[in-house]
C-alpha cells in the first residue's frame, strides 16, 4: 500500500474519527483536558504504528498533562480500537501535540493589532 494511497487515505480518516470518539466517551483520565481534539492521524502502510496529533485548548501545563494522560492511556485507547475498528492490525499509538492553531491564534492576533494601528500611521501621514 502506497503512503498517499486512497486506502491510506480512508484508514487515516477512520483511526481520527474513531479515536476522537474514545478519547471523548470511554477515556475517564482527569488530566485530559476537556477541550481536547485529534487534528490529524498518520497510520503506516502496514498497520503497525500510528502517530496522533492531538490539539488542546488550555495553558502549557493543561496541554503537557494531557499527552502524559493519553500516554498512560494508550494501551487502553489502543484495545477500545481494535474492538471497534476490523483491522488486521492495531497500530501502536503515539501522541505528539500540536501546536498549530495555537500559532494560527497568536499569529491572527499580531495582524489584528497591525491593522489596528494602520489608521493612527494614515492619519500622521496626512497630517504632515
Amino acid at each position: 500500500m502506497k503512503k498517499n494511497s486512497v486506502k491510506n487515505v480512508r484508514i487515516n480518516q477512520e483511526v481520527l474519527r474513531e479515536l476522537s470518539q474514545i478519547i471523548r466517551d470511554e477515556v475517564h483520565d482527569p488530566r485530559i483536558a476537556p477541550f481536547t481534539s485529534i487534528v490529524d492521524v498518520y497510520v503506516a502502510p502496514d498497520l503497525k504504528t500510528a502517530k496522533v496529533w492531538v490539539s488542546v485548548l488550555g495553558s502549557a501545563e493543561e496541554q503537557d498533562n494531557t499527552v502524559k494522560g493519553l500516554n498512560s492511556a494508550k494501551s487502553f485507547i489502543r484495545g477500545c480500537l481494535a474492538h471497534s475498528m476490523n483491522m488486521r492490525n492495531t497500530p501502536e499509538l503515539t501522541f505528539i501535540l500540536d501546536k498549530t492553531i495555537e500559532y494560527g491564534v497568536d499569529m491572527s492576533k499580531k495582524i489584528d493589532d497591525v491593522i489596528a494601528q494602520m489608521p493612527e500611521r494614515e492619519e500622521e501621514s496626512t497630517e504632515d
